[in-house]
């Protein structure tokens, strides 16, 4: 055991409404192998005692990392409480889209390597009136469906948890028109939904924005104008075939800053959690965040959606 590891330690900030028996197994073996490498390891499920720990000035001088255990929302939660602080990723939630992006797998003995190597990567940040997150936000009829989903929710999620909210969705959605204001432009651009990507992956791998980065410092925006179940449909096949972003009724924008506003309330999710209704400003942050990754991640691929 190293000695000069005797000192630092490593926090777990656990969501006990995520992952299976088998996600639970390589969680304890991420716990032993960060053991073996000498850090000390607590897992808190409770907020306010993680708060607590890390409020402590010298604790908090000590901390390796904070490991978000759970799926992407575990995420978000944990960059909105600990921007400062270097985050790792332990997927076990239902998409675990950034775990993807970053190639980290459900492996505790991987991870824990991942997390002794310490490299990490300066990403982006985004926020929308004052929210912070770091994947996408988008508006309208998907997002009804992730509002609707969440409604729902009771305990472990998965996808099949989204396939009544979705139909709800279809069924009653009245496609309002949104109106997004990019950077200083005078005039807006229009459309009946879209989504704000700073990485190029998306729930059910659609790859919506596939030169999106979250290394740029720019956020790219694709907005669709028509607002129907059929074009709806019609859509999400030309974004399967990558075909969306040449059509006249897809507009494709890249900026720092995008102000909503419609004339009724529009639903709004960010990484898969929701997150209010229009008017909105969604845009970068002035701070970024620090995440660990594997020493094999290529921060300048242009294109990195899963498969």
């Amino acid at each position: 055991m190293p000695l000069n590891r005797l000192s630092e330690w490593v926090a777990i900030q656990r969501n006990p409404s995520s992952g299976s028996g088998a996600g639970r197994e390589e969680l304890v073996r991420l716990v032993l192998r960060l053991q073996n490498f000498g850090y000390q390891v607590r897992s808190f499920k409770d907020r306010d005692k993680l708060l607590q720990a890390l409020n402590n000035p010298e604790k908090r001088s000590r901390l390796k990392c904070l490991v978000a255990a759970g799926g992407d929302g575990t995420v978000n939660d944990v960059l909105n409480r600990y921007p400062s602080v270097p985050i790792s990723l332990f997927p076990m939630g239902t998409e675990n889209l950034l775990a993807k992006y970053l190639q980290i797998t459900d492996s505790g003995e991987r991870l824990a390597e991942i997390i002794h190597e310490g490299r990490t990567e300066k990403f982006d940040l985004c926020q929308v009136n004052g929210r912070k997150f770091l994947l996408m936000a988008s508006f309208g009829i998907d997002a009804e469906v992730v509002h609707r989903t969440s409604q729902a929710r009771k305990g472990n999620i998965s996808k099949l948890n989204y396939v009544q909210p979705f139909w709800d969705s279809v069924r009653n959605y009245e496609y309002p028109e949104i109106r997004i204001f990019v950077d200083d432009a005078v005039e807006p651009v229009v459309g009946r939904f879209g989504i704000i990507s700073n990485i190029p992956a998306y729930a059910l791998q659609l790859p919506f924005a596939t030169a999106a980065s979250p290394f740029d410092g720019r956020l790219d925006l694709r907005l669709f104008e028509k607002g129907s179940l059929w074009s709806t449909m019609e859509y999400l096949y030309y974004v399967t075939n990558r075909w969306h972003e040449d059509r006249d009724d897809v507009t494709c924008l890249s900026g720092s800053r995008f102000r909503l506003e419609s004339d009724v309330p529009v639903p709004i999710q960010v990484d898969g959690d929701p997150a209010g209704f229009t008017p909105a400003l969604i845009e970068l942050s002035s701070s970024d965040v620090s995440l660990l990754v594997p020493k094999y991640f290529l921060s300048d691929q242009s294109e990195r959606i899963p498969r």
